[in-house]
């Protein structure tokens, strides 16, 4: 979740080239479909199901953790 919120991989442009269009919380849909991507390629993850259910519940404080950074753009 970090990873995709910090690395610039959800900016808005990015967004529109994969063709995800939106201006409600478009950065949080991006992360959370990047993190459920990411953690189906672990071995160990079983579904999609429960790949959701782990970013899903760890997905509020991970997002607003920007450590060592103040802010994102």
């Amino acid at each position: 979740i970090r990873a995709a919120s910090l690395s610039g991989d959800c900016r808005w442009l990015r967004e529109i080239n994969r063709g995800h269009y939106g201006f409600i919380k478009q950065h949080q849909k991006c992360v959370k479909r990047r993190a459920i991507l990411s953690i189906l390629n672990n071995p160990s993850c079983k579904s999609k199901e429960d790949a959701e259910r782990a970013v899903n519940k760890v997905f509020n404080s991970c997002f607003t953790d920007t450590r060592p950074f103040e802010e994102i753009y």
